[in-house]
């Protein structure tokens, strides 16, 4: 058979490739962005409770009752805003789908949809497969903030979809006041939309506030804002996210998701809707992230690698071009069979491969596991 290929330049990602390439070498996997430690066991009795209490049919195809009141209740706490959770939330099969089925909703064949580079790659592949044209926007390389007159002067009368990640992976960087400002100004008396992927929004450091496109009255009228439960509460296979947006949008987006997954998973639901009335679960999460990313960060200083900060997400962006000129490709490759430490090129989050020699550490380990990583990275400069 011949099949005409709507992904053509597409192959495996790289995350699948890096986390392989580490159980091969036995490497430790700090490259694929998943906790690795166990959930809350008070969640995971909730799941059993619900399992075994018969919760296992169908869910409703907008999510249960119950979680999207809960999800409504959360925003307002955190952002001022309490949407309408029989009109304008709706629960979904992970973020990744809530981000396909936003894109789906708005884009038309010859639509442009600008992307913030490095980014994440299902951004690109939804936009190709709904007919869109990518437009990709190269971060500021100093501190990944992004370069608003570039963006501004990228708008043509075909921009349709803005998509935008804060906090921001791979690089951490987390939007400012002047950065939704900035937005604002853009699609203000256009006919642009946003979706916005905020799965980090909890993951957030040194007293930043997570600025949600929710808090923002002129901003969620246009906008999907995407994120992810899995990601909070350490449960990335669950694979339960969720998008809030205005009820006209949320119609169109719901059309999709009916025929994408249609329901998610049902007593996980009920699980995360009963442990969700607990705001403590939620508002914890930035102080047991950031024990960690200080962890990582003390470790990284005794090497020669240079970094700064990130300011969200529990990703460390590091640069090495200072010490070596190899490929950031071939150095994650090097580490994971020398060093025994996985790692993500960041190379891999531009559609044509930009190499400026960052390479991405997930930090969302074990203390034991990140102390073996930061020990093994000492010999770095063995394998430059």
């Amino acid at each position: 058979m011949n099949i005409r290929s709507k992904l053509p330049n597409t192959g495996t990602t790289i995350f699948t490739v890096m986390s392989k390439m580490a159980q091969e070498f036995e490497a430790i996997n700090l490259s694929q962005g998943f906790p690795g430690f166990g959930a809350d066991p008070n969640l995971l009795n909730l799941v059993e409770k619900y399992t075994s209490a018969g919760y296992n049919q169908y869910a409703p195809m907008s999510g249960i009752e119950a979680l999207r009141m809960n999800l409504a209740k959360k925003t307002a706490h955190c952002y001022g805003y309490l949407p309408d959770y029989e009109d304008e939330v709706t629960i979904t099969s992970g973020a990744t789908e809530a981000l396909f089925a936003s894109i789906c909703a708005v884009l038309r064949p010859g639509d442009e949809a600008l992307i913030l580079e490095p980014a994440y790659d299902s951004y690109e592949a939804a936009i190709i497969l709904n007919g869109g044209v990518p437009i990709h926007i190269p971060l500021n390389k100093e501190d990944f903030s992004v370069d608003w007159e570039r963006v501004k002067s990228s708008i043509s009368f075909k921009t349709k979809l803005i998509v935008i990640n804060t906090p921001h992976n791979p690089t951490g960087y987390v939007w400012s006041e002047k950065d939704m400002q900035s937005l604002k100004e853009i699609i203000r008396d256009r006919n642009i939309f946003v979706v916005s992927d905020e799965v980090y929004e909890h993951i957030i450091f040194d007293g930043r506030k997570h600025l949600s496109l929710m808090g923002d009255e002129e901003l969620r009228e246009k906008s999907f804002v995407c994120g992810s439960f899995g990601k909070t509460f350490h449960v990335t296979g669950w694979k339960v996210g969720y998008c809030i947006a205005p009820k006209e949008l949320t119609v169109e987006f719901r059309k999709i998701h009916q025929f994408l997954t249609f329901s998610t998973v049902t007593p996980i639901q009920y699980a995360l809707a009963e442990y969700m009335e607990n705001p403590k679960h939620y508002l914890a999460i930035p102080t047991f992230y950031e024990k960690k990313r200080n962890l990582f960060l003390e470790g990284l200083k005794k090497t020669e690698l240079k970094f700064s900060a990130t300011q969200g997400s529990f990703f460390q962006t590091v640069s090495y071009g200072h010490l070596s000129q190899k490929g950031d490709k071939q150095l994650a490759e090097d580490m994971c069979k020398e060093l025994k430490v996985a790692c993500i090129p960041v190379s891999s989050f531009y559609h044509d491969s930009t190499d400026n020699q960052f390479i991405r550490f997930c930090f969302a380990k074990e203390e034991q596991e990140l102390e073996e990583a930061l020990h093994r990275l000492l010999r770095l400069e063995e394998i430059l």
